[in-house]
């Protein structure tokens, strides 16, 4: 046993890097992306550190470029995911036993293989099967990802510190256990800093984990897992199962050692396996832990003393970046009558010079959207924008599936502030704005903290102080990340803390000690130095 006090260090943020032209990391970039194309691979199931290759076949499809697939994944089935609960459970009682520190060097060294010999092979896997540029894929599959593993382990420490209050006669400490049972971890496609994420961290507090990632982001996390290899990630803690929801779903959340539930997707397939787990709660070992983060209708607040030009950027950065399929990107706005004028313009300026098409030509500031369902869903809100009187189509509007799944960058002028659009997710590239009377400010603010059931991230934009202090105010619970003259998306680990609730989730703030905590099962132990040998009180003698 190691005799010594073993302190983790306050981490930094891993710095972006800029693939600007002429720097190293772009020609690095650049040679993988090509080699990854010129190399297909078959990504089988990983169960107990073994891989299983089912035989049934998907293609790893380019969601800019759908006749080039990168290669193929082993669907997994019932019998998949029944097996990696056997390797979880199993591979938990070594796993929950060892030391700590143990548990957080794997961590901490997958964060060093990352930034340094997979940075390359993470940003083009995610680039290409995700459809990032280089720059949404940087900060996204490495930096996030990196920023998570680092802080992660140093937030451990501070869970573990958190110890009760002893006495001259009494010993009191807090044991933090793992969760008993395994961890059932179903990440999204949008993201594969957290398709990392929520696996790992439960798995760093001492529990086990099957893990069910995106259809459309099988490739990211297969290399995720390959890092975690290297980092000496003992067989059977974390199991990937890549399989459709239906497949998986049912026999991870009847089991009656399900310890808990860390989901990121979207709302409606949150609420059916809450009511999943409560229809029949009776059937577990213990209660699972249900943390989620779901959808979001985010917003842009202007006051009519915002600044115009930057306004203009925080939409189009904020609604255009990935597309718009980020759960934070902005997708409502409100804009005062003295603004419209000048900010129409600046708009209908910006659109036009954003370029959309294929991953690799880094002058690209939009890809396509992530499949053929989501096209579907993005262009029938186009299709309805341009049918409903209510709605002006500012820019945009037009789409094209037959290379890739391409929505161009669309504005939409609603007068109805509680219009579809106004109101309902869309996870692509649509911004509806509603502009309002000047003089009725803080009428709008109770719209835009009224008309959506989500209460992800959201912003405003003003140079009016008491404006500012009104809108915090005003939209407290409007949002879990709230921006003031910045977009509301880009949320930093360890700077925001990132989460919302209402229908957007349980706010439990991934990347904080607030999230870790939701992975342990404390136990309070008390240890009396002197136990009392009578078990009369001195109120019970008389005179």
């Amino acid at each position: 046993m190691f005799n010594g006090l073993f302190h983790i260090r306050e981490p930094k943020n891993e710095p972006v890097k800029s693939h600007a032209p002429g720097t190293p990391e772009r020609t690095e970039l650049k040679a993988e992306l090509q080699r990854m194309l010129n190399s297909p691979v078959e990504v089988p199931c990983i169960i107990a550190g073994e891989e299983v290759r089912t035989g049934d076949l998907v293609d790893l499809v380019q969601p800019h470029d759908l006749s080039n697939p990168l290669g193929r994944y082993h669907r997994a089935s019932t019998k998949e995911a029944e097996l990696a609960i056997d390797a979880a459970n199993e591979a938990k009682i070594a796993w929950s036993e060892m030391d700590w520190s143990s548990r957080a060097t794997v961590i901490l060294k997958a964060a060093e293989l990352l930034a340094g010999k997979y940075r390359h092979t993470i940003n083009a896997a995610t680039m290409l099967n995700m459809s990032k540029t280089c720059h949404q894929a940087e900060i996204d599959a490495a930096c996030e990802l990196i920023d998570f593993w680092r802080f992660n382990t140093y937030f451990m420490t501070q869970v573990y510190d958190d110890q009760p209050i002893s006495t001259q006669e009494v010993l009191n400490y807090m044991e933090h256990r793992p969760l008993e049972g395994f961890v059932f971890a179903i990440s999204p496609f949008n993201f594969a800093s957290i398709a990392g994420n929520l696996p790992t961290a439960p798995a760093l507090m001492g529990n086990a984990v099957v893990w069910k990632p995106s259809s459309t982001g099988v490739l990211p996390a297969y290399y995720i897992m390959k890092v975690l290899k290297e980092a000496g990630l003992p067989d059977g803690v974390i199991n990937l199962v890549p399989g459709p929801g239906p497949a998986i779903g049912p026999p991870v959340l009847n089991h009656t050692d399900l310890g808990g539930v860390h989901f990121t997707g979207s709302t409606h397939v949150f609420s059916t396996i809450w009511l999943t787990i409560g229809s029949d709660i009776r059937k577990y070992q213990s209660y699972p832990r249900i943390v989620g983060e779901t959808g979001g209708k985010d917003f842009i607040f202007a006051h009519e003393s915002a600044d115009v030009d930057i306004l203009a950027t925080g939409l189009v950065r904020g609604a255009f970046e990935y597309q718009g399929q980020k759960c934070s990107a902005a997708s409502r706005g409100y804009i005062p009558d003295n603004l419209w004028p000048q900010l129409k313009q600046r708009l209908l300026d910006e659109v036009a010079m954003i370029r959309v098409g294929d991953v690799c030509d880094f002058r690209n500031f939009m890809n396509a959207v992530i499949d053929a369902a989501a096209f579907k869903s993005i262009t029938g809100y186009i299709d309805f924008a341009k049918e409903d009187p209510n709605m002006e189509i500012l820019c945009g509007g037009s789409y094209d599936d037959s290379e890739g799944y391409f929505v161009q960058p669309t504005v939409v002028v609603s007068s109805d502030p509680r219009s579809k659009l106004m109101c309902e997710e869309i996870f692509g590239p649509v911004l509806t704005l509603h502009v309002y009377p000047q003089g009725k400010f803080e009428e709008t603010m109770e719209l835009c903290n009224t008309t959506s059931p989500y209460a992800l991230t959201g912003a405003i934009f003003a140079q009016d102080r008491f404006a500012i202090v009104q809108a915090t105010r005003a939209l407290r619970n409007a949002a879990g990340n709230f921006y003031i003259n910045d977009k509301p998306t880009g949320a930093v680990v360890g700077q925001q803390p990132f989460g919302g609730s209402r229908a957007s989730g349980t706010n439990d703030k991934a990347g904080t000690w607030i999230n870790l905590e939701r992975w342990v099962s404390p136990r309070t132990i008390k240890e009396t130095y002197v136990p009392p040998t009578d078990f009369r009180y001195p109120f019970m003698g008389e005179r």
